[in-house]
């Protein structure tokens, strides 16, 4: 990192956008975050995390002219969602974290319900899909008949009561942030019921937000493929929980580029 950003006040808000092969979207991302948040009260960083994509994905990101830092960071190959937001949120300054797909699915204006749900208490504030009159273009009805069935083992696996826990639009207090990502250990898909799990074990204020949402082709989940995958990281969960995982940092393994 450059001596001038390590000496730079933090920023009152760090958004992280883990990223795979997204040279084609980015480019309208990061302009809309550049219309939205440039001129940002406290100002802004911007962390792309590159999940080892075999496209332009890093060039496009460095090569973006923004009016606030923007950083890339490199996973050490590709290592899944889970992998690429903990390694940004591990290395975000802000005051509070927020973390969201790099196509934008929930706009970014939606930030403003979730601060005012942490101006009001809440410690983490979760983006909720939950109310069909927000989403503006669904997924299939197999992916979100999937997504519901997937939701029920989460609460019944975990125990958590929140209706959505899979949608990108999460934002923390660096404090609870501080304390979570370091014991992180689901690299794919299944971290956001581990992130949920932990702040429920450390006793943080989680409070679910109903967002606007939009669905947008190329999404990079297999259905098949990963939802399995997701079912064990439940069973993973529960076992760290069980051995007392939770209770010591995991290894730090990010790379920065």
């Amino acid at each position: 990192m450059p001596a001038a950003t390590m000496l730079s006040p933090p920023p009152e808000l760090s958004i992280v956008i883990p990223a795979f092969n997204e040279e084609q979207r980015l480019p309208r991302t990061l302009a809309e975050l550049e219309r939205a948040m440039g001129k940002h009260p406290g100002g802004v960083e911007v962390i792309v995390v590159d999940d080892g994509s075999s496209d332009a994905t890093a060039a496009v990101a460095r090569g973006f002219r923004a009016s606030f830092p923007l950083r890339v960071l490199a996973n050490p190959g590709n290592r899944g969602k889970g992998y690429s937001v903990r390694h940004g949120m591990l290395a975000a300054r802000g005051r509070y974290l927020l973390f969201t797909d790099a196509d934008l699915s929930a706009p970014i204006g939606e930030l403003a319900k979730l601060r005012t749900a942490l101006d009001a208490g809440a410690d983490i504030a979760i983006g909720s899909r939950a109310e069909a009159e927000l989403i503006q273009a669904h997924q299939s009805r197999f992916r979100e008949a999937a997504g519901r069935f997937f939701n029920r083992l989460v609460v019944l696996t975990l125990g958590l009561p929140f209706r959505d826990t899979q949608c990108g639009f999460k934002l923390f207090r660096q404090e609870a942030a501080a304390r979570i990502f370091p014991l992180q250990r689901i690299e794919g898909w299944g971290f956001d019921p581990e992130l949920l799990f932990l702040a429920k074990l450390q006793g943080w204020k989680v409070q679910e937000v109903p967002v606007v949402w939009a669905h947008a082709a190329g999404a990079k989940i297999r259905l098949l493929r990963d939802s399995g995958r997701m079912f064990t990281d439940l069973v993973r969960i529960r076992w760290y929980a069980l051995r007392g995982s939770y209770r010591r940092p995991a290894a730090r393994r990010s790379a920065v580029a």
